[in-house]
């Protein structure tokens, strides 16, 4: 039957009669993945921006009734270093730590291609081409990186695939070179002979 929905790509709401399955994208293919914090993530970093915003407008009004502008030049350099922090630095340092959050992870198995969602720094939904070749699991185990891909480092949940098979194509695990148990009972069965 028909599927009545309504996504939302790039911040513009899109309804659609369909008779394809929900989870299927026209041109990125099929969803593997669907991060559970997309939602807070947005929400944390809309607070932030509008809360640094906020600080903008209302840094001449402060200025001008708390008469800072007759005090000390070192008192002015801690109040503009402690209000610069609190408007600039921490939407930037949210910006960083989150950029490579991925929202959700679309296949395509005709070309080996996976897109990638992630928000970008003015909280629009980026998309990120790569082929499962360019994934790179980084040696030594980041925060905020499970893989890179090309050069962009990307965090997902392994335990939140729907299927596991996707995580380890995505990784490069199922064509790897690590034993799997019926390679060893192989080997172990050829050494008894």
């Amino acid at each position: 039957g028909f599927i009545f929905q309504v996504t939302s790509f790039q911040g513009v709401a899109v309804r659609s009669l369909s008779t394809s399955s929900p989870h299927d994208h026209p041109e990125h293919g099929r969803l593997v993945y669907k991060g559970n914090l997309a939602k807070a993530v947005l929400g944390v970093k809309f607070f932030s921006y509008s809360t640094s915003i906020f600080n903008l407008f209302m840094m001449p009004y402060i200025m001008l009734k708390s008469g800072i502008g007759v005090e000390s030049l070192l008192v002015q350099a801690a109040f503009y270093g402690l209000i610069g922090i609190f408007t600039f630095v921490t939407p930037i340092t949210l910006h960083i730590l989150t950029k490579g959050y991925v929202i959700r992870l679309y296949y395509k198995d005709e070309v080996d291609t996976y897109t990638a969602i992630t928000y970008n720094a003015i909280l629009a939904e980026k998309a990120t081409v790569f082929h499962q070749k360019d994934v790179k699991i980084p040696d030594i185990t980041k925060m905020f990186t499970t893989f890179y891909a090309k050069t962009k480092s990307m965090l997902v949940n392994p335990t939140l695939f729907p299927n596991p098979q996707d995580y380890n194509h995505l990784m490069g695990y199922d064509k790897s070179s690590y034993f799997k148990l019926e390679d060893l009972e192989e080997v172990k069965e050829a050494d008894e002979r």
